[in-house]
């Protein structure tokens, strides 16, 4: 009779340990390398219902390097890396459509 309740017993150990690994496994060294932790949103512009602008962050510190990503439903393109300068801030106000179109085009706002 015991022995019938023991493969449920090991199935519901297995199902409850499974979360447990995955949030080890996030904060472990190897989750964080995979889990982009140099890799962060700054901002975001909605041109249209599925076109967008992103400014990425990649880097940490005094290596950090901004990229101006254009998105549409079918692809991913770079139109430009920005100068640290160049780059805004969370805080600040975010550009207007024009300035960012006159940074696309290599021109200044």
């Amino acid at each position: 009779m015991g022995n019938s309740f023991a493969p449920a017993l090991w199935f519901l150990l297995v199902l409850a340990v499974i979360p447990l690994a995955l949030w080890m496994f996030k904060r472990s060294p190897m989750g964080r390398l995979h889990g982009g932790s140099g890799l962060r949103m700054v901002g975001v512009l909605a041109l249209g219902p599925q076109q967008k602008l992103i400014t990425v962050a990649i880097g940490e510190g005094e290596q950090v390097r901004h990229l101006l990503l254009g998105v549409t439903p079918q692809s991913i393109q770079l139109l430009q890396e920005l100068k640290p300068g160049e780059a805004p801030s969370p805080s600040e106000a975010p550009p207007t459509f024009g300035q960012l179109l006159a940074r696309a085009r290599g021109g200044q706002p």
